[in-house]
């Protein structure tokens, strides 16, 4: 695995080894945090992996819960020390999407419908930096190439040659059309996107507007699932201010059957990449 030692998906396990063995004791969420003088949203947080946690507070609520086997105990607060430690992107500052980068990071595969811009992975350095100029507001110059070079090193995780991230996207066609940067970069990023998608563990669809109205027209999202995890999985909502990550079963397989319908809708892999290779011209034909 890419990342043994991420400590995003350390606090995800700890978080739920947590639940379980609160679920096994009979206690609600809402009577722990009444126990422990503190919100029920932070045990939820806790659970759910978004915060970390000190390896006392893991004792103390071991102890809450009845556990004495003291090889569990320390196991926990051992996960708990691992987890508190920052990631490799922490040393860019704070990051608005640090726990989503730590999941991707760790997942086996990630689907994504993309309605407006290329995928962050499948970027190339000058169509990422036009995004990031011309998206983000009232940022410094060093804020801009820091979260560049985060964007570039994510991007890593589809080229490791011992576990390959599974990607799987479906790209609206304004994604194509959207002139980002200039006609030269459009055409540089789309010939990018043509030779990615010739990789084995990469499937780039495109969603013509011939298809008409489609249950994406809500928003992008992706789904990401773990090795050895084949169930359950995380759906990530990208939102300007605060992300959404949705982990209940009913509502991964709520979007599980989303993005299968609208794979079954867009181009197959090959008429995408004659469907591109005709935006690509219509570049070309604009920087002449």
């Amino acid at each position: 695995m890419v990342a043994t030692n991420n400590p995003t998906v350390g606090r995800r396990r700890l978080g739920a080894e947590l639940r379980r063995l609160r679920q096994a004791s009979g206690l609600k969420s809402t009577e722990v945090a009444g126990r422990l003088m503190v919100s029920q949203p932070k045990i939820s947080h806790l659970e759910n992996g978004r915060r970390t946690i000190s390896p006392r507070d893991v004792r103390d609520l071991c102890e809450m819960y009845g556990v004495t086997d003291r090889q569990v105990i320390d196991s926990l607060m051992e996960m708990a020390r691992e987890s508190g430690r920052p990631g490799w992107w922490n040393r860019y500052g704070d990051l608005p999407n640090s726990v989503y980068i730590g999941l991707e990071t760790d997942a086996a595969s990630l689907h994504a419908y993309a309605p407006l811009v290329i995928p962050d992975l499948l970027q190339t350095p000058a169509y990422a930096a036009a995004v990031i100029e011309e998206t983000i507001p009232l940022h410094t110059a060093e804020q801009a190439a820091a979260r560049l070079k985060v964007r570039l090193r994510r991007q890593h995780r589809i080229y490791a040659p011992a576990c390959p991230l599974r990607l799987r996207v479906v790209l609206d066609e304004t994604a194509l059309r959207r002139v980002v940067g200039s006609p030269d970069i459009m055409r540089e990023q789309l010939e990018h996107l043509n030779a990615l998608s010739h990789e084995p563990h990469i499937t780039v669809q495109v969603l013509p507007y011939a298809v008409g109205a489609h249950p994406g027209l809500s928003g992008q999202f992706s789904i990401l699932r773990f090795a050895g995890d084949t169930k359950t999985g995380v759906v990530y909502l990208e939102r300007f201010t605060s992300d959404l990550y949705l982990e209940k079963a009913s509502d991964v397989q709520g979007y599980g059957v989303m993005y299968d319908r609208l794979q079954a809708q867009a181009l197959d892999p090959d008429r995408t990449r004659r469907f591109i290779t005709d935006v690509i011209k219509s570049y070309i034909d604009a920087s002449c």
